[in-house]
């Protein structure tokens, strides 16, 4: 009786478990291909010999500077963590732009990093807010008031999604899209699909309405991700990652690990993306067009852009965590310039700009911090909370959905907004077209302040 060749005998010869095993053991057997014949076919899915990181660091611009000593502090730290990633042996390039602050251990991305790769995707390089974006519609001469109204009616902040008899309607042509994804297509993934869309999440995500300095009109903005969506992807290819890092490059930081393009999973992974990011512009688009429904207004114009993703460019993947890309390229569907927020009481600006060999093709997202949100409370912790949001949102309406007030999200919480737009111009990071000055915003605030599992059974 002849033997056939099972997936556990191409393990034992070297080779990973991947989907590509099932064909080649079909192949295999009913070839009948044995010895240095079956050996030649293997060869093709065979990875490389492991990866050592560079010694050295592969340069990156640095497209900031700190104006005083906290800032100071935190640059450095911002470029030492720059300077670990850089060593990561997919790397080719990188880019640190003015509003870039540290996020984890070190060698962990910034927020502000732009990180190129060569044929290779690092889901910890976008991080579990996938595509975190700004979309801007165009309002007319609507009142600003009653646009904020219309649209805290519409919108959903905190955690989890929307109950199942206030979820938009699913556009069947997506979840087709999802279900041939074996990254997406499993029940909690369909699920947080479902119930997260037209929801905004917490932290620094917003709603803003203002007017354009340009023409009058009222404009709102919203600032959000992929929700559960999303972080469900980027756990999947954290997992992903970590298994061939273990192979390729066991020495890499685990949070640099990465997926090789030219593998199956690296392009059913980079599909995903692509599902994740139209979901994403969907998530925008139904707060804003209920929005929109609810005044009976049409909208003017609309543009938006993400700032948290990986943009491709042949065999170059830009891995921006918290960068506007700048360069058409790097967006398919552009439909205008870009937004840049930096915080509630100052304008989103609209900018437009050149590629350059510092810049990358890109431009700050925002204002960035200088310190952690413990840190900024613990600084103002001689003012009660009262008295820190009367002083800080003067002449503005700001609106927390859960009724409780966020310190860590109002304007000292981040970096001087002035001077991130003069680096921006001193670094040649976008031109400034526009401005939309702020009315008021939407945000989550302290949503666990008085959750349901902190107060105690009677």
């Amino acid at each position: 009786m002849e033997t056939k060749i099972t997936g556990n005998d191409l393990i034992e010869l070297g080779f990973h478990q991947g989907k590509w095993m099932k064909d080649a053991l079909i192949h295999i057997n009913e070839n009948r291909l044995e010895g240095e014949n079956m050996m030649n076919y293997l060869e093709q899915f065979r990875l490389p010999a492991e990866i050592k990181p560079f010694e050295k660091a592969v340069k990156f611009a640095i497209n900031i500077r700190p104006e005083n000593e906290l800032e100071t502090e935190n640059v450095n730290s911002v470029l030492a963590t720059m300077n670990e990633i850089m060593k990561t042996p997919t790397i080719v390039g990188g880019a640190v732009m003015p509003d870039a602050c540290p996020t984890g251990p070190i060698g962990t991305i910034p927020v502000g990093g732009v990180a190129v790769a060569k044929n290779a995707i690092h889901p910890g390089m976008h991080s579990a807010d996938i595509c975190c974006s700004v979309m801007l519609t165009d309002f007319g001469d609507a009142d600003p008031k009653a646009v904020l109204d219309a649209a805290h009616s519409v919108t959903h902040f905190g955690p989890g999604g929307r109950e199942r008899d206030a979820q938009f309607r699913f556009p069947t042509d997506l979840l087709a899209e999802i279900q041939t994804n074996y990254f997406l297509n499993d029940e909690k993934a369909i699920k947080a699909a479902r119930g997260h869309l037209g929801t905004q999440g917490d932290g620094n995500h917003f709603l803003f309405v203002g007017i354009s300095k340009k023409t009058g009109n009222t404009m709102l903005v919203t600032h959000h991700g992929s929700r559960g969506f999303g972080a469900n992807l980027y756990r999947k290819g954290m997992h992903v990652a970590e298994k061939f890092r273990k192979v390729l490059s066991s020495e890499t930081l685990k949070q640099n690990a990465w997926i090789p393009f030219e593998t199956e999973e690296g392009q059913a992974y980079w599909d995903a993306l692509q599902i994740i990011r139209k979901w994403t512009k969907l998530n925008h688009e139904v707060i804003h067009d209920a929005t929109l429904e609810k005044l009976e207004i049409a909208k003017q114009n609309r543009f938006w852009n993400e700032h948290n993703f990986v943009f491709r460019d042949g065999d170059l993947f830009y891995h921006a965590k918290g960068a506007t890309p700048l360069d058409p390229k790097f967006m398919p569907d552009i439909t205008g310039p870009r937004l840049i927020p930096l915080n509630m009481s100052e304008p989103v600006l609209i900018v437009e700009g050149e590629t350059t060999a510092t810049n990358l093709g890109f431009a700050p997202h925002g204002a960035g911090r200088n310190m952690s949100r413990t840190q900024h409370k613990r600084s103002l912790k001689h003012l009660t909370t009262e008295q820190i949001f009367a002083e800080e949102t003067k002449g503005l309406d700001i609106r927390f959905f859960s009724n409780e007030i966020d310190i860590s999200e109002l304007p000292t919480a981040y970096k001087s907004a002035e001077s991130v737009r003069n680096q921006m111009m001193e670094f040649g990071l976008g031109a400034v077209i526009d401005e939309v000055m702020p009315y008021g915003c939407i945000m989550a605030g302290d949503w666990e302040k008085n959750a349901p599992w902190k107060k105690r059974r009677g």
